[in-house]
């Protein structure tokens, strides 16, 4: 145990609605991924609280909606100018409460600080345009325009994996757009939120514009979807739940991030050392829990026993161990019940499969671990593992690579890795996700690109111009000058 982590005492953490910290009847511990101590007593919100919040929200959405553009950049502009003076601060607040390695939890609170920049930005940005009505026989005389309009209070239901830039990615778009947030975090994260909310109190954000809601999924999360006084939900987690809020949202707009398990090709004119950094960065970057995380590799016949040797090298190079010792590489998982989940899953492969390496725990800390041979119908091909396992399987061509990428419900992001001119043009053209990668990981991802998926991955992007549009409603102005 670090001495930092063995020097924190347990506090209880209240709601923030309306800018007051507002206290629950009951509170629920929150227990270090690595350590296993307590680090906090986190209040669990009742309904009647999370409507409360929602109240709060729709009351002040007349006081954000008539903020000017640059009223709300400056504030955005001030939080990350708060932000870069806390930045150590809240990286320790991220590598404690989900065990990311300080490494990796300073680098989502660079992507923060940028997240919010772009948002800053974007304030300045929203507009409409005009309309040519005389191309329309009937249409002259007549003159219009279109306006973007605040859609109202948006539910925003955020996950661990980074739990302080994905807040970013709903709270930054929503005050840029003259919006009010409630924001339920992940209950294994809700230190970075509130945090956060404490950010945006000092910049300036009114009373009630965001409220924070810590508590379960099924009486926070519910009473935020079914509430009519909510206009759009936002949410970042697992197909099932995100169905299940598609499924009770109605009429309102959501925006559903839901995961993948994603796929890159390795073509036979790749250098093959030229790759292998990348290919572990993107696959057991924060334990492998990312969205686009590397879990399926296609590689061409000629150079698929170069890349797998010196993959397993690489990986077995990764260093574990406490996250907040700067020279850690993987920590733990978030929970245990994630741990044994991942384990599960390996032994289940290890039946018909190839463990190259890893696939076992050094204290609570799941090694990373590499699958040869691996079926398609497989949990650990098939499914999310959220967890740093990566399976690897030979090709005989892009063709076929792009087909065994296809076979599956999701869809978010694919690579390759490729020489080949014509090969990189068939993988953009046939691979069905919602991004191509050409020579890269697929986890790649900056903030300012859109970001979303087909099939199972969701709906809407994300990015912050993108969510802008999302979380703004089309008016149609017209004018008959007659």
């Amino acid at each position: 145990m670090s001495k930092v982590q063995s020097d924190v005492k347990s506090e209880k953490r209240s709601l923030i609605i309306n800018g007051e910290r507002v206290a629950a009847l009951s509170y629920t511990p929150l227990y270090s991924p690595y350590s296993g101590e307590e680090i906090a007593q986190i209040a669990a919100a009742s309904k009647k609280q999370t409507l409360d919040a929602i109240n709060s929200a729709s009351e002040a959405r007349s006081i954000i909606g008539n903020m000017t553009a640059f009223e709300r950049a400056e504030i955005l502009e001030k939080a990350v100018t708060i932000l870069r003076d806390k930045a150590d601060e809240a990286a320790k607040i991220i590598a404690f409460e989900a065990a990311k390695p300080i490494v990796f939890a300073k680098a989502e609170v660079a992507r923060t600080i940028e997240t919010y920049k772009f948002a800053a930005e974007e304030a300045k940005r929203i507009h409409g345009e005009t309309i040519p009505f005389d191309a329309a026989e009937s249409g002259a005389g007549r003159f219009g325009y279109t306006v973007r309009e605040p859609i109202g209070v948006v539910g925003a239901i955020t996950p661990f994996n980074f739990p302080m830039n994905l807040v970013a990615h709903k709270v930054g778009p929503a005050i840029a757009a003259g919006n009010t947030i409630v924001l339920k975090p992940a209950s294994q994260t809700p230190l970075s939120a509130l945090f956060i909310a404490e950010v945006f109190e000092e910049a300036g954000l009114p009373a009630g514009v965001l409220n924070v809601v810590t508590g379960s999924g099924r009486v926070v999360g519910e009473a935020i979807v079914e509430d009519d006084r909510v206009n759009m939900v936002t949410f970042t987690g697992s197909p099932s739940v995100g169905i299940g809020i598609r499924n009770k949202a109605g009429l309102k707009k959501t925006t559903l991030e839901l995961g993948s398990n994603s796929a890159l090709i390795i073509d036979k004119d790749v250098v093959i050392d030229s790759i292998i950094d990348r290919c572990i960065m993107g696959a057991f970057s924060n334990q492998g829990q990312v969205c686009i995380s590397l879990q399926r590799v296609y590689v061409h016949e000629e150079v698929y026993e170069e890349f797998v040797s010196k993959f397993a090298e690489a990986a077995k190079q990764l260093k574990v161990g406490d996250p907040l010792d700067p020279e850690t590489d993987i920590s733990a998982l978030i929970s245990q019940d994630d741990t044994d989940r991942a384990l599960a899953w390996i032994a289940e492969a290890k039946e018909q499969a190839t463990i190259r390496t890893g696939g076992k725990l050094t204290g609570r800390i799941l090694e990373p671990t590499i699958i040869t041979d691996a079926a398609s119908d497989l949990k650990v091909s098939c499914q999310e593992v959220f967890a740093p396992v990566v399976v690897i399987n030979k090709v005989g061509s892009v063709e076929e690579a792009i087909g065994y990428v296809n076979d599956s419900r999701f869809g978010l992001q694919a690579g390759i890795y490729t020489n080949n001119i014509k090969n990189a043009m068939q993988a953009v053209k046939k691979l069905y996700v919602g991004g191509v990668i050409v020579n890269d990981v697929p986890t790649f991802r900056v903030d300012q690109m859109p970001y979303g998926g087909v099939k199972n991955s969701g709906t809407g992007r994300e990015g912050v111009k993108y969510a802008v549009e999302e979380m703004t409603e089309m008016k149609l102005v017209v004018w008959n000058q007659s």
